[in-house]
């Protein structure tokens, strides 16, 4: 008997290790969903260079998982941008909860990953998004021209100390052991760079400052001896941790067993102490966690499963049925852009599977100005408007107060605005989060539950959210996303979305030296990633 709304394998996060499983089991003529909160791909996307993986000689994160991920997909692994909320792992078919419905399947594999961890040091959480950071790509250009301080010695604090001679003006290296702990090559490349100067057997004691950080306490271990640093009158610097990470195991955490350090306990074929769950990449105890690792992992994983699936088909007398791919040959050179060749046949597809859902039409009014980036906004948005009678373009003649323009609104067919801007252009990760507030403003939207919906509701004064973004930050869109489905469903609520690049009042006025931020009401500033619940916690 065959099934069409049942799955073999489930794969929670889109990082190296969940692309991997997806491959195999797709290869291997099993159905298989890849479900992913974020950014497919994971946190190597932000890295700018991969160099050691075997068989590319350079590549960056961005570029090498989203060939993972087109491989998976060519041999017909399937993909949803989701929140999982919940497992129900027990009997022969297991159920997944998420934020756009309830899936099931015989087997999951858990590959969530990990999130940068806080070291602890005083001042470290007062001053994150003031100064302190974690993510190189995202904050780095805010420090150009400053000292900065990394803190850590293992690769990504090596890797990254030289990323950030990009932009800062000094870089020095806080690691706390006798030396690196990463690869001789990749610490040498640090500690002999020229604008990079390194101190050992040294710890962080406190950060302090105003606004911004304006000083830092250090301590040297074997001597004891403490410095000050203080930056100059009128000037800050930043501190960036890179002192490992966390698990992201809080779906699991009352399921599976893991480790004293939260980390997923699993036998060398990655399988839990569950039947039928497997877990692969940085959310696993192991002793190296990089991307052949987390790649290792997903293979494995997905091996045991095919095992698994197969004895489940077999048990059950249910076969999941795999959709029929309508074209399964990749696009020629020539079909590779649309007409406006803003968009690939890939993205055009996707657009045109969420214009064809979206249930009223929209305007996308524009304030411009002379600055380029209004002419690239305008060419944008009309380029997106060609693929869909529901959506339309309209040059404001009211003109939007001068420093916050380039601006998109999104206003319903009578003109009545969504709450939903945004200002600069919505391109790199912004764009899917973009497409999504399209979505979220025409119905019917993204599926929330009736708890985040009846909290939604009770917001019932004005309320104005503004999120500071860069386009190169892959933490930003799901706070984004989460606001923008607040306004959709509220109007008192509105939902203006920044590309701090381009609005340095804004990033001053704040003090933002982090992204994403949000601000409510221009009171409540809070750094950091964060779904709907969260956003709601913090504004409800």
């Amino acid at each position: 008997m065959r099934n069409e709304k049942l799955y073999d394998a489930v794969v929670i996060g889109g990082g190296p290790a969940g692309l991997t499983a997806a491959l195999y089991l797709a290869r291997a003529r099993y159905r298989v969903l890849v479900i992913e909160r974020e950014q497919f791909g994971g946190q190597i996307t932000i890295t700018s260079e991969v160099v050691n993986y075997p068989g590319v000689g350079l590549a960056s994160g961005a570029e090498l998982t989203e060939t993972m991920r087109q491989q998976a997909e060519d041999f017909g692994a399937e993909f949803m941008s989701a929140e999982v909320t919940s497992l129900v792992p027990e009997g022969d078919i297991k159920t997944v909860h998420t934020t756009k419905g309830e899936l099931q399947c015989f087997g999951i594999i858990i590959a969530t990953g990990a999130h940068p961890r806080m070291i602890g040091f005083e001042g470290e959480a007062e001053f994150r998004g003031h100064g302190v950071a974690y993510c190189a790509t995202c904050d780095g250009e805010f420090f150009t021209g400053k000292e900065i301080f990394v803190v850590g010695g293992g690769f990504a604090a090596a890797e990254e100390s030289v990323f950030l001679t990009k932009y800062a003006k000094h870089v020095t290296i806080l690691v706390r052991e006798e030396d690196f702990t990463c690869a001789k090559a990749v610490a040498d490349e640090a500690r002999n760079h020229p604008k990079i100067s390194v101190l050992y057997e040294t710890e962080v004691e406190s950060v302090s400052g105003d606004t911004a950080l304006r000083s830092i306490r250090y301590r040297n271990n074997k001597t004891g001896e403490v410095t000050e640093h203080h930056a100059e009158e009128g000037d800050t610097f930043g501190v960036f941790v890179f002192a490992g990470y966390e698990p992201e195991t809080a779906l699991v955490r009352d399921i599976v067993k893991l480790n004293e350090y939260g980390y997923v306990v699993t036998d060398n074929n990655r399988k839990t102490d569950i039947e039928g769950l497997y877990a692969a990449g940085d959310i696993c105890e192991k002793n190296l966690r990089q991307v052949v690792t987390a790649v290792s992992d997903g293979a494995i994983a997905a091996t045991e499963l095919e095992k698994y699936a197969a004895a489940m088909q077999k048990k059950t007398g249910i076969i999941p049925e795999i959709p029929m791919r309508v074209n399964a040959e990749k696009p020629t050179q020539e079909s590779t852009q649309s007409g406006s060749g803003f968009f690939s046949t890939e993205v055009c597809a996707q657009l045109d599977s969420v214009f064809s859902k979206m249930e009223r039409c929209l305007v996308l009014k524009l304030y411009l100005d002379e600055q380029p980036l209004s002419e690239e906004l305008k060419e944008y948005m009309e380029a997106m408007a060609e693929r869909t009678d529901k959506l339309s373009v309209q040059i404001a003649e009211n003109a939007e107060s001068e420093e916050f323009r380039p601006c998109v609104r999104i206003c319903q067919a009578d003109g009545t605005e969504t709450g939903l801007a945004f200002h600069g252009v919505p391109g790199g990760h912004e764009f899917s989060s973009f497409v999504l507030g399209l979505y979220n403003a025409a119905g019917p939207g993204q599926p929330i539950d009736a708890q985040d919906k009846a909290d939604i509701a009770r917001i019932t004064k004005p309320l104005e959210i503004q999120v500071l973004v860069t386009l190169s930050c892959t933490m930003c869109p799901e706070l984004v996303t989460a606001v923008q489905k607040i306004a959709a469903e509220n109007p008192h609520v509105t939902a203006e979305v920044y590309d701090v690049n381009h609005f340095p009042k804004l990033r001053q006025q704040y003090q933002v030296m982090s992204v994403p931020c949000l601000v409510a009401n221009g009171e409540t500033v809070s750094f950091g990633k964060k779904n709907l619940r969260q956003v709601l916690d913090l504004i409800v």
